[in-house]
């Protein structure tokens, strides 16, 4: 159904603008009947997997199409995870970008990946908003569940641990399926997106992604229960993912989003935790009287509308940038941990607290050193520089060495208890090393040599003070050099 008064809104525009480049053999395009139906296997430098389109899957009352990817060597009994991509995008999309192929990988599960397209909507989104779209037993929502059945017997998945996670219209599908659907899902990730069965018609979705609607925290409880009314089983756990600067999914939806599952859950709306994560994150947790937390809220400071990726090859990093995949933090991997897809249980895994009073202070140029507090029963300590880990000790100090002059490092601790068990990272703290950092001078060979930064010898230029042979002096060859002493240069080329 075409989107006339819903586009004019901006949720179907906005909530994801037209994806990145494809790779070679895959169609970007969202309608379901011209992305390729053949297996295509990642390259082994970012997955190990298969992902493929699966067809056949039963009834398909919602006309959406489903790929999965597969780790290989997947075990039987493995958990399963959905992800839904937004709007004007594609399943091709969602699987290369969001990040979730890396941790299917490292903890073991399958991804289904469904998708849409403009048949069903002209803008290829979920329909959050339609009541007959996105109710237990109809539409969307029902073909998604078909696809969970299909994936299980195909794979083994564990039934007792499938979750879901979607962005934008994606993310208000994924809140729906959660209402509708929690004797099938364990967990779900609504990220930018809208509380469950916000809307129930077209013209009605533009007051739920741009302003509050009023509700109490009991009158959107009611919304969830109402969704499969005399369900007494557990609910979902859910987090819940938002931009700070979100124009197109307003931040108050977070905050209906957490009262809506705080009501549910019968747990206090007041967090019984806080913490700061990468990326200018804040973290709230929401737990029930076991302790255990069963919401959780990130906020992402400065963040617009978009999934929130972190590229690299660190432990926390994940995903690829592009349109509304955006460089803060990587969601997946906290929404893993916060399922317990990385073996745990999530934040109350017994894990460690977060070590306390880390502070950083520089000891010379080249080096900073890290001292806090001990944790009661750890074993060892984490030391992360920037998000990534970089070093392992015994006690709480440690010394970081081998740094650039002048150059500002960020740093977090976690402690390790003697069954490996890792716990939460400390608040971080950042350092200025003492100098003064390197300069660079990106030029040709040529302009170089005038300089006094390199020297030429029959024809070829050679850095000067290194000696590191720079190719032909001419003003055709570009090198980046990087002053490291006093008349002394090193070739930089990408590192600067």
């Amino acid at each position: 159904m075409p989107l006339r008064p819903f586009a004019a809104a901006l949720l179907a525009v906005a909530a994801l603008a037209v994806p990145a480049a494809a790779p070679a053999g895959a169609s970007t395009t969202a309608t379901a009947a011209t992305v390729p139906a053949t297996t295509t296997t990642a390259s082994a430098s970012a997955v190990s997997g298969t992902f493929q389109q699966v067809t056949g899957f039963g009834p398909n009352p919602g006309n959406l199409a489903m790929y999965t990817y597969t780790p290989a060597g997947l075990p039987a009994g493995a958990p399963l995870v959905v992800a839904l991509h937004g709007c004007m995008q594609s399943a091709t999309d969602y699987y290369r970008d969001s990040g979730w192929t890396t941790f299917a990988d490292r903890y073991g599960f399958a991804v289904v990946f469904p998708q849409t397209g403009s048949a069903n909507n002209s803008l290829s989104c979920f329909s959050w908003f339609d009541a007959g779209k996105d109710a237990r037993g109809a539409g969307e929502a029902e073909s998604v569940v078909e696809m969970v059945t299909k994936a299980e017997a195909l794979y083994g998945s564990d039934a007792r641990r499938v979750f879901v996670t979607g962005l934008s219209a994606g993310g208000g599908m994924t809140a729906d399926l959660l209402a509708d659907y929690p004797d099938v899902f364990a967990g779900g990730a609504v990220d930018s997106g809208l509380p469950a069965h916000c809307a129930t018609t077209q013209g009605a979705a533009s007051g739920c992604q741009n302003s509050d609607q009023g509700l109490t925290p009991t009158q959107w409880g009611d919304k969830v229960r109402a969704a499969y009314p005399g369900y007494t089983g557990p609910w979902p756990r859910v987090a819940i993912w938002q931009g700070s600067t979100d124009t197109v999914v307003r931040p108050v939806n977070a905050t209906e989003l957490r009262d809506q599952w705080t009501d549910v859950q019968g747990v206090d709306p007041r967090p019984t935790g806080t913490r700061s994560l990468p990326g200018g994150t804040s973290q709230e947790l929401y737990a029930d009287a076991a302790g255990r937390p069963v919401v959780a809220l990130f906020t992402v400071s400065g963040m617009g509308h978009g999934l929130a990726v972190h590229p690299g090859s660190g432990d926390d990093r994940c995903g690829a940038t592009g349109a509304y995949f955006l460089d803060t933090i990587c969601s997946s991997y906290y929404t893993a941990q916060f399922w317990g897809l990385d073996g745990g249980t999530g934040p109350t895994s017994p894990g460690l607290p977060a070590p306390t009073g880390l502070t950083a202070n520089p000891a010379g140029a080249n080096s900073i050193t890290l001292g806090w507090q001990a944790v009661s029963g750890a074993a060892s300590y984490r030391v992360y520089r920037d998000g990534s880990q970089v070093a392992g000790t015994d006690g709480p100090s440690f010394t970081d060495t081998g740094l650039a002059a002048g150059t500002t490092y960020g740093y977090a601790v976690a402690a390790v208890d003697a069954t490996g068990t890792v716990g939460a990272r400390s608040t971080a703290v950042t350092a200025t090393t003492s100098g003064s950092a390197p300069r660079c001078f990106t030029a040709s060979n040529y302009d170089q040599v005038l300089a006094g930064r390199a020297t030429q010898r029959s024809g070829l230029t050679y850095a000067l003070g290194s000696g590191e042979s720079m190719g032909l002096w001419n003003t055709f060859v570009t090198h980046t050099l990087k002053q490291t002493g006093p008349s002394y240069f090193v070739l930089a080329d990408g590192q600067c």
